[in-house]
């Protein structure tokens, strides 16, 4: 484990805020992620599923968590089931967690193999009304494959017909959504390490360096500061490519008088930093290109400060669409007749920007919570305007991540430089 322990009480305080919400005689199943092939005997590396995270520490594959917190026998109310370890195991693989470790990062203290589920959940579904059970509910995800907890929810549905079977995911977009002082500063921790990161590129950077050797540069950061790597897949984009919104090729060269837009961030404890920033490949901005990034620093500046309880990301971006289209019209790129005479269904500011502004982030870089739903203290969402003109190879995006507060709006990650003579100063050093 890299990461720094977390405190067994932060979970523990998650579960009990969980079974609160749940109803009569429940159980609720949260199973972890699967391990994935990549070729030949060789897995992906293992991420562990986020909300059995939350509600456990455990970072292991092959874990379960069963709570059943109205069930008579006390030993049955909370049980985590990991893998069991042998010294074959621990001879190919490392030693994986022991009962008394489990317990230790978990707070829950009846451990089991997770051979030995099978047993435990026929004797529990005998006494269960209601199921509760997990799955991944980001309107955007798509996987052809089924995965763990989806899979299970099928069997045990079929095992179990007449059974009142539950949905656990807004219960845990609920709770997820507002984070904690911990996770708060777990995801300060990953801006930090992010922070080191975008600084040794400021300091690596010169025309005629590829793409993928400033990632290299980023994620050697990354290690030798203790994060998990990359919290998404970093976006290296140069010249023409910083138009491409979800550029990951990483293959360009990084040439004179181009600018370089990076959008990544560092995974620290399973939390998540998400930046961008957009800098000179030669040290220098155009005249141009300042005047763009001047206009999206702007931007960023006041939707920052709109970030405030009670307004919904939905209005935020609205709100945002039209400071961007002010901007594109101080620079020339339409005017203000145009507006009034364009398309209502195909803003003109569309062409230039296309994107939302803001998206929770935590455990997930694009975390639980609704664009719809009004913000509350506690949450943390980026901030994110961008300007992309194909026709200029000219494409900027600035974005850090901001907490919601009763009081104002706070910048998580402000120690990343982002004003154009502050990156110019540390990129001639």
């Amino acid at each position: 484990m890299r990461y720094d322990p977390i405190d067994p009480g932060f979970f523990t305080a998650n579960r009990k805020n969980y079974i609160s919400k749940l109803e009569g005689k429940s159980l609720a199943i949260f199973h972890s992620n699967d391990e994935f092939p990549r070729n030949g005997d060789q897995n992906f590396p293992f991420r562990q599923q986020s909300d059995l995270f939350y509600l456990s520490g455990i970072d292991q594959e092959e874990t379960i968590l069963l709570m059943a917190p109205g069930h008579p026998n006390i030993d049955f109310r909370e049980i985590l089931f990991v893998k069991e370890t042998s010294e074959q195991i621990a001879i190919w693989e490392g030693q994986k967690l022991t009962k008394e470790k489990a317990a230790q990062v978990s707070g829950i203290k009846a451990i089991h193999w997770t051979k030995d589920f099978d047993l435990f959940l026929k004797d529990l579904m005998v006494w269960a009304s209601k199921i509760y059970l997990n799955s991944n509910e980001y309107p955007k995800y798509n996987n052809p494959v089924p995965y763990k907890d989806l899979r299970f929810a099928n069997e045990l549905k079929e095992q179990y017909p007449t059974h009142d079977f539950q949905r656990s995911a807004p219960l845990m977009m609920e709770l997820r959504k507002i984070k904690s002082d911990i996770e708060i500063n777990l995801i300060k921790k990953a801006g930090e390490i992010t922070a080191k990161a975008f600084e040794r590129v400021l300091k690596a950077l010169k025309p005629g360096m590829p793409e993928y050797h400033v990632q290299a540069e980023i994620e050697y950061a990354f290690a030798i500061n203790g994060a998990n790597g990359n919290a998404y897949r970093p976006i290296i984009a140069s010249g023409a490519n910083t138009c491409v919104l979800h550029y990951v090729d990483n293959d360009s060269i990084c040439n004179d008088g181009d600018l370089l837009l990076m959008d990544f961030g560092a995974e620290y404890a399973n939390y998540a930093a998400d930046i961008t920033r957009t800098i000179p490949v030669n040290g220098r901005f155009t005249k141009r290109q300042k005047e763009c990034y001047e206009s999206v620093l702007r931007v960023h500046d006041k939707a920052i400060q709109l970030l405030v309880p009670g307004t919904t990301i939905d209005a935020f971006n609205k709100e945002v669409n039209k400071m961007m289209e002010e901007e594109m019209i101080g620079l020339g790129l339409f005017s203000k007749n145009d507006v009034e005479k364009q398309d209502a269904k195909k803003p003109l500011y569309m062409k230039y920007f296309m994107h939302g502004t803001s998206h929770p982030i935590g455990l997930d870089v694009h975390d639980v919570g609704s664009k719809y739903n009004p913000l509350q203290a506690g949450m943390v969402l980026t901030c994110e305007p961008g300007l992309y003109i194909r026709e200029e190879n000219i494409g900027i995006r600035i974005e850090n991540n901001i907490l919601v507060t009763k009081d104002r709006p706070v910048n998580l990650t402000e120690q990343i430089p982002v004003e154009v003579e502050e990156i110019e100063r540390m990129m001639r050093r």
